[in-house]
């Protein structure tokens, strides 16, 4: 019958409940982490915004100014949206880490509610990463099957700031991508063996 006796309530505390000693608190790591997503997130921001460019184009046999914005494309509108979007998330959640760090009773319901919200955030700058990638490889592509022509042989800054910006973008989403795998490993680490 030893497989059903009770173990002792000394043992039974022990063995379910781990202490906060136990395994490395990777808090500090996550506060390293949430700050190169903001930083990702306003370089990514700023160069985006930063990209416009005027330049001379024929039109009609006469050349006439023609500038290139973000604005002018719904995709790098939902870009710098998501990223500001992103930015703010990232500040918010780098003083929860700080303030986990101070009182630690709360760790586990943080994580729990951090791999949820970083998972949303990261479909959402995923998406606007993906979605400005698209247009920019058109813009310095084109497509000959429906006509659309190529505009980085001449606007050559406009294109070298959207590529800088989509860069650091998916730099950004690899760091939230690390958030969550962080944040599965730490509430993994505190359940009972």
């Amino acid at each position: 019958m030893a497989s059903t006796d009770k173990p002792s309530d000394l043992e039974y505390k022990a063995s379910s409940t781990p202490s906060a000693q136990e395994g490395i608190d990777y808090f500090k790591f996550d506060v390293i982490l949430r700050f190169l997503l903001f930083a990702a997130s306003l370089v990514a921001v700023v160069v985006m915004i930063t990209s416009n460019e005027t330049e001379l184009v024929l039109y009609k046999g006469r050349p006439v100014p023609q500038p290139a914005k973000f604005r002018y494309s719904p995709a790098f509108v939902y870009f710098v949206a998501a990223f500001s979007v992103s930015g703010l998330y990232s500040i918010i959640t780098t003083l929860a880490s700080l303030s986990v760090i101070k009182k630690p009773e709360l760790k586990t319901k943080l994580l729990l509610h951090f791999i949820f919200w970083d998972a949303l955030i990261l479909g959402i700058i995923a998406s606007a990463t993906g979605t400005a990638g698209g247009v920019a490889y058109v813009g310095l592509k084109g497509n000959k099957h429906v006509g659309w022509l190529k505009i980085c042989n001449v606007y050559d800054k406009f294109c070298k700031h959207t590529a800088g910006s989509i860069a650091v973008a998916l730099f950004g989403t690899i760091v939230i991508v690390f958030l969550i795998w962080l944040s599965a490993y730490n509430i993994h680490s505190r359940i009972p063996k």
